[in-house]
This record gives structure tokens, sequence and C-alpha cells, in this order.
């Protein structure tokens, strides 16, 4: 009797692509057709978009992760606990740190790094919200910082500065979402508000690069409302141990605060630069199906891969949106391959829209191509958080972890 091996599927990374990978992948794939193997740092999935709830302390770090075992059809689905080392392309290996595994396809989704761009001092001097544990450890600085205030010896101001390096989504989300939890901090610790000091530093000359204007306007005028100072135009040029160096034009300026935070760059896995593929910064420009260059049995998914937009030949953005569009594609043509078809889909993003919140009560977003702001825009973003989740994990999901208050 013969006996024929099933094809061996390795999914790396369980963010949002490969979880949506593996997610579909389970649903369409049955026993017979194919070994699926999923490898993941942790045991968890983290929302990496609520990462600044659980910086700012806003919400609790357990919120915004959850047991990817919980959602794995044990029949089908292999997971391994397992950091990636290296990949080798040309013997379909990938190098583990205690392990090897050999594969059929191969799915690459190990999402992104903090990106520094060189800047002396910043990766040691500075914290970046980048992982689970990353923003328990920036909520326990801060806190530790306002509880030390009165009891350290002399009272220093830059123990309750905040600098925020970087006014994208995700600087402009924290920092809505740590002056909801500042007023709280001050009366915990006997502390005035007026001491406290958010400082946003932004290289280019508005928040939200290539947002609608007029929402970015918004945006800020209501964060400046709640004493968070804007230096636009500004670049960190150095970062020293509870200091800034930053520079306008000739001008430099040195900024104490013991509280750093770096948001304003993300770069693709550095595991995709020592594999040996043609990257920039971690990223490669994949095939319309989603594919490596080259390389037809390895598909690469999420932050580590560059979508490019053919009406204009720009890239579209890193955004979680489009890295579970990536993972519905991309389990759709690995089932193709599985069962020996060779029409598979081009990759087209659907972009439905964007919501910044700025905290828990307002927010700015442009849904379906229309404008919205405060309740409407907290809703929309509601809305969206809740439905990834049912996307991945259905309604008992969306029970556990979503945000169910719509309306307030």
């Amino acid at each position: 009797m013969i006996i024929l091996l099933k094809p061996k599927i390795v999914i790396l990374g369980a963010g949002y692509a490969g979880l949506m990978t593996l997610t579909r992948l389970q649903k369409t794939i049955s026993v017979n057709e194919a070994e699926i193997v999923l490898v993941n740092k942790h045991d968890y999935h983290y929302e990496t978009t609520w990462l600044h709830h659980a910086a700012a302390g806003t919400l609790h770090h357990d919120r915004v992760r959850f047991n990817i075992n919980n959602l794995i059809d044990r029949n089908k689905v292999k997971f391994i606990q397992g950091t990636v080392v290296e990949i080798n392309t040309d013997k379909n290996k990938v190098i583990l740190e205690n392990d090897e595994l050999s594969y059929d396809y191969l799915v690459i989704a190990l999402g992104g790094e903090s990106e520094t761009f060189g800047i002396k001092g910043l990766k040691e001097n500075s914290f970046a919200i980048v992982s689970v544990n990353a923003a328990r450890k920036i909520r326990n600085h801060i806190e530790y910082q306002f509880a030390t205030y009165h009891t350290e010896g002399e009272k220093s101001d830059d123990k309750l500065t905040i600098v925020v390096g970087g006014a994208g989504f995700t600087g402009m989300e924290f920092l809505g979402e740590i002056t909801d939890r500042i007023p709280k901090l001050c009366r915990d610790y006997d502390i005035e508000e007026n001491q406290v000091k958010i400082i946003c530093v932004e290289a280019a000359d508005s928040p939200l690069a290539g947002f609608d204007s007029d929402l970015v306007k918004y945006a800020m005028a209501y964060l400046e409302g709640r004493g968070v100072q804007f230096k636009l135009g500004t670049r960190i040029k150095e970062c020293k141990q509870g200091a800034v160096i930053v520079q306008s034009g000739e001008e430099e300026e040195e900024i104490k605060a013991k509280t750093i935070i770096w948001s304003a760059g993300v770069r693709g896995n550095s595991v995709i630069d020592r594999s040996g593929f043609e990257a920039n910064k971690g990223r490669v420009i994949v095939q319309p199906d989603l594919r490596a260059p080259g390389k037809d049995n390895v598909f690469i998914i999420g932050d580590c891969s560059i979508v490019v937009n053919k009406t204009d030949n720009s890239h579209y953005p890193p955004t979680a949106q489009i890295a579970m569009q990536q993972g519905v594609t991309c389990a759709a043509n690995l089932t193709k391959l599985i069962r020996k078809k060779s029409d598979l889909e081009a990759f087209v993003p659907n972009i439905r829209g964007s919501v910044c919140s700025l905290g828990e009560n307002d927010a700015i977003g442009i849904v379906y191509g229309k404008k919205v702001v405060g309740s409407r825009a907290l809703f929309m973003k509601k809305v969206i958080d809740n439905r990834a989740l049912y996307m991945m994990g259905g309604a008992s999901l969306v029970f556990k972890k979503g945000k169910l208050n719509l309306f307030s």
C-alpha cells in the first residue's frame, strides 16, 4: 500500500495576518488534505491596535490578548511556541531557536519591529509600544514616576514629563489615552495636573501624515486642550537617559523627561533580512498573489510585505485592516495550491476607512468616504475592533474580549 504524504503548511506568526490565514485555512482544508503548523513566539495573540490602551493604563493588558489555542482546530493544526531565527528557502526549512521545521508551503507573517532610523541612544533610552510586555513596562514606569514624585528626595519636573516621538496613529492614540489617565494618576498621588507635561515631537509639519487636514486640526485642537504640546517640524536628534535632543531647522533644544516613548517608526521583521530575501527594511515587495518573487511556495503578508497600488505605484500602508484581508487571500490561494489549481487570486485591498481614537471620549475618522468625529467616530472605532475579533474568533471571542459598550 502506498501512503501519500500530506503537504505541510507552516505559518510563522499569529498576528492579524497569520491568525487570519490560519482560521480561514482550517475551515477550508480537510484533515486529509494538508498538515498545518503554526509557529508563534507567545501562546497568545495580541491586538496591536489596542496596545496604546495598555501602555497608558486605561485597559488591563489581559484585555488586549487572547490564547491562540482557543482558536485552533486541534485535529488540523499543530501549534509550536517558538522564536524564528532564520528561513532557508533553498532547503524549505525554518530555523527556530531550539528546533527546525521543514515545509512544503510557507506563510511569513512575523510582524514588524520598531525602527529607530539610527537615532543615537533611542533604542537604549526610550520605550516603544510594540508588544504586551512593552506596554506593561510603559504603564508601570509612568505610574512609578508619579508614585515616587513626593518620596524620592528633591522633586523633579522631568519625572512628570512625557515625551512622545511621532504623531502617527499610534502616537496620537496613545496621547489620547494618557490624557485620560493623567487626572487619575494625579488624584492618586496628590499631584497638580498642571505639573504634568506631555510633549509630542513630530518631524513632519502635521500629525497623521496623509490624513484629512480638517480632521487633523480637530484632533490637534482636542489634544492641545487636554494639555498636549506639539513640536511639529522637529526631529529627535539624540535620546539620552532622561532627556532628548530635538532639532528644528538649525535650532537644537534639550527636553528633560523621565518617560520617552518612540512611536515614529515601524519596519519589517529582521528575520526577512537574515534569510536572504530582496527586501527594504525587512519588507518584501510581493507578487499580486502575495507570494515572494521567485518563491512559488512562500507567501509574505502583514508588516513584512509591501503591496504596490498599481494606480499610482505607491505602497499600501501596513495596517491591521490590510493584514487581515491579506490573510483571507493567502488562505484562499493556499487552498488552491493544495488542490493543484493554478488560478490564484490577486490581492486587492478594500479600504473601508480609518478611525483614530483620541481617548475614551473622542475620535476622528473617515468611514466609507465620510468624515466622522466625536461619538460617531468612537462608535465606528469599536465596531471595527469588534469586527476584527469576530473575523478571527467568532461571536464568543467578541463577548469575551470585545468593546461591548458601543455607545459610551
